[in-house]
């Protein structure tokens, strides 16, 4: 009889150590589940500056000033497109007047 006890003593020794070991494994999979169900944190949006009303102003200024230097020299190739046409044409006026002995 003491063969049979000894049997089952080593029975429930091992049974207790399985229980053990498979509530080990458990726990290791339920950590693994709970961290790959875990959604990363949305990351902290940056903070927002302040409105600068003085940068917009200068560059505003800077285009403006710009704009109006374009706008001048446009008006002064302009102007002399216009004065050299004259010019031209008057010279070839009077080149053609002495040539024809006028």
């Amino acid at each position: 009889m003491s063969d049979a006890l000894e049997k089952a003593e080593a029975a429930a020794r091992e049974a207790a150590q399985n229980s053990v070991d498979i509530a080990q494994i458990v726990a290791v999979v339920l950590a693994t589940q709970q961290a790959t169900q875990q959604q990363p944190a949305a990351p902290t949006p940056a903070p927002r500056r302040e409105f600068n009303a003085t940068k917009w102003i200068v560059i505003g200024g800077v285009v403006v000033s710009v704009s109006l230097a374009g706008a001048l020299v446009a008006l002064a190739i302009a102007v002399a497109a216009c004065c050299s046409t004259g010019c031209f044409l008057i010279l070839r006026a009077l080149w053609r007047g002495f040539a024809n002995g006028r």
